[in-house]
């Protein structure tokens, strides 16, 4: 495992890997509409394989949710795409670190947040099409999951928020600090088991949990607009100030924190 400091410089050529591709925004983008449906594919799994236990009432359901949910961000460290959670905390500290600049991070940050909707709801339209999810117990477990979340005040969004990207993130940084791809696999998958299983916010998941209810006519895009307009904040809050301002701050030449 490489040291705090030494992450933070790997951390921070990344931010300048993100913004150089900047220079070609069409294949920016569809690298974050590609990381939008693999997120997706995570809402869609978790609910095709734990519906059946919703329905029986059973006690496992948050720790299935859990155990099965951070397949999607596996799937957009190892292939490589761009989302925005995740761009929050890298391009913060890129610009943090001087390696890239303010425009570059806004850039980075609009690009993939769009691309990752984008992604999101074609992907959803796919499925709808599909038919996977047209089981009761599944329709059922959407429609429960989307109206819980229309429930939340506008403080318990952000702050659920909040505490969702400050773990994601911190799997993230520590998928970079670790070697080798089953520690990197392990540490992804803890942070993420415990955000689903908590009922933590990420912007991105409802994104394509709110697209398959609109296509299955069980929320409108208000509801989506509602749902971002207090995750999209804590998001940036939780991954970027919590975890990379914290380790910026820690992790800079001048202080000896390893």
């Amino acid at each position: 495992m490489i040291s705090v400091a030494e992450n933070l410089r790997e951390t921070a050529g990344q931010a300048e890997h993100k913004a150089h591709d900047l220079a070609r925004p069409g294949r920016y983008a569809v690298s974050a509409v590609l990381a939008g449906a693999y997120i997706g594919v995570g809402e869609v799994l978790l609910l095709v394989a734990v519906s059946p236990f919703v329905a029986r009432h059973s006690a496992a359901v948050k720790l299935l949710e859990g155990a099965v949910f951070p397949i999607a961000l596996t799937i957009v460290m190892f292939a490589g795409a761009q989302l925005f959670t995740s761009n929050v905390m890298v391009m913060l500290l890129g610009a943090l670190s001087g390696r890239t600049g303010w425009r570059d991070l806004a850039a980075s940050w609009g690009l993939s947040l769009g691309g990752n909707f984008v992604g999101a709801f074609l992907f959803g339209a796919m499925v709808h099409a599909s038919g996977v999810l047209s089981a009761p117990s599944a329709k059922a477990m959407l429609a429960e999951m989307v109206a819980g979340k229309e429930a939340l005040a506008g403080g318990q969004l952000f702050w659920r928020s909040v505490l969702c990207n400050m773990l994601v993130c911190l799997a993230i940084w520590m998928f970079y600090r670790a070697k080798g791809d089953v520690a990197k696999l392990f540490v992804l998958w803890l942070p993420v088991l415990v955000f689903v299983a908590v009922g933590f916010e990420h912007c991105v998941a409802n994104m394509a949990l709110f697209s398959l209810a609109i296509l299955d006519g069980t929320a409108g895009f208000g509801d989506l607009l509602r749902n971002l307009l207090f995750t999209v904040p804590g998001n940036i809050v939780g991954g970027g100030l919590l975890v990379g301002g914290s380790y910026w701050f820690t992790g800079r030449p001048e202080t000896s924190y390893e």
